[in-house]
């Protein structure tokens, strides 16, 4: 019986967590790493909290306690980073982050002694790297995905045609604007270094901004940095051909890690199922100048995604000349490839089309639910007690999309009003 209800709680919590666009679909392995990071009652309890960030007072209620118990049984999963708590008006807001980019990674920041992380690191690698529902669902359902690929500011040309580039396209930008900055161990290589398999990249490296970053920061999960240090820190990730990636989104970007192609989730997933377009790329190829390239093959080493190759250069003077080729498809565009090119060989040239970013989280979290079909979770979840503020950030994405996600945007909600209202705006 003891064994039923602990079941029937973290199904309850992985039916919570199936509610939100970045699901984790049921598995024994989910309910083992469930079990290390919360307990029975705690996954029944978080199971009811609202989707979207609510207050101690909303769970109180969902739980039927006073407000002093749920506030303490908030700030408890908060310091565990299981929840994050963010100021908002002078008031405390919660909010359950999805597994990934979210609690999964937050679990792994630091070495702690309150769960067992080599257990947690083999269930990790277990449920991402051998079976595939996770990984599929997180990186190839929809076309717009979590993350997104950063230009690397150093392949960027010095001369010749200026490429444009926006700022929130630089990780540096994301840097000096930043309003809170916290640095962690890297998810992925301190999982992988339980197991023996990590690489001797940097750990200490990966960078929260914003909200996240002083939640993360004030309960020890990550250490407070400031630009200075994150912007040295950047250029080490790049001395080493480290990867940014980072929330897909323009303003107030969330996260930034530090990737590498053999440890990291989204340069493993780009390589595995890189033709159902798992990151979303950046706005740049790489180009290469024929007559220049010695067919070295750094460029090829140093691709995370192994876009690059060499080549017959189909030289007559020169029969076993080599030469690079990249497929475009698979490229990222993170000119990762540009600064070990020894003669200046590859540059960096625009995409055909633009690639494009949502605005925020709230928009970027409205279209992949429209995509997904989770639009009506959103808007009509029971639990979520929503405000109208929640309301009204919900709508206003709605209303920033393109005539067709819009329409499908109604259809999923089949709401008179939101037909109603984008008649009104001219979009129907």
């Amino acid at each position: 019986m003891a064994h039923h209800t602990l079941r029937s709680g973290y199904d309850r919590l992985v039916e919570r967590l199936n509610r939100f666009p970045q699901g984790a679909p049921p598995s024994e392995l989910l309910h083992r790493i469930l079990g290390l990071l919360l307990t029975e009652r705690e996954a029944d309890l978080v199971a009811l909290v609202p989707i979207r960030p609510f207050t101690a007072g909303t769970a109180a209620r969902a739980w039927k306690v006073p407000v002093a118990e749920a506030r303490t049984v908030l700030d408890q999963l908060a310091s565990r980073a299981v929840l994050l708590d963010i100021e908002h008006d002078g008031e405390t807001e919660y909010v359950l982050p999805p597994p990934m980019a979210g609690f999964f990674e937050f679990s792994m920041m630091r070495v702690r002694g309150d769960v067992d992380q080599r257990a947690l690191a083999e269930l990790f690698y277990e449920y991402l790297n051998v079976e595939d529902d996770f990984v599929k669902a997180l990186f190839t359902r929809g076309e717009t995905q979590l993350g997104r690929v950063f230009v690397n500011e150093r392949a960027l040309p010095n001369d010749g045609p200026a490429l444009e580039v926006l700022d929130y396209e630089r990780a540096s930008e994301v840097i000096r604007s930043a309003s809170a900055i916290g640095v962690g161990l890297c998810y992925c290589r301190h999982k992988m270094a339980h197991l023996g398999r990590a690489c001797d990249a940097p750990q200490d490296i990966c960078m929260t901004f914003n909200t996240s970053a002083a939640s993360l920061v004030r309960h020890g999960v990550a250490r407070r940095a400031d630009a200075a240090e994150a912007l040295d820190l950047l250029d080490a990730a790049r001395d080493r051909g480290l990867v940014q990636f980072g929330e897909n989104v323009q303003r107030r970007v969330n996260f930034i890690c530090h990737c590498c192609g053999c440890c990291c989730e989204a340069m493993i997933a780009a390589r595995r199922f890189g033709y159902l377009h798992p990151v979303h790329t950046t706005n740049y190829l790489p180009e290469v100048v024929r007559e220049a390239c010695n067919g070295c093959g750094k460029c090829v080493t140093a691709c995370p995604v192994e876009a690059m190759s060499l080549v017959s250069a189909n030289d007559p003077k020169r029969p076993n000349r080599r030469t690079v080729a990249f497929d475009e498809r698979a490229c990222l565009g993170c000119g990762a490839c540009v600064p070990p090119c020894p003669k200046a060989a590859l540059r960096l040239v625009p995409r055909p089309a633009r690639v494009i970013t949502p605005m925020d989280s709230t928009h970027r979290i409205v279209v992949m639910a429209i995509e997904r079909g989770r639009l009506a979770d959103l808007v009509f979840d029971n639990r979520a007690l929503a405000s109208h503020r929640a309301m009204a950030a919900i709508l206003g994405a709605v209303l920033r999309l393109p005539p067709v996600k819009q329409a499908l945007a109604s259809r999923q909600l089949k709401s008179r009003y939101l037909e109603a209202l984008l008649a009104r705006r001219g979009a129907l």
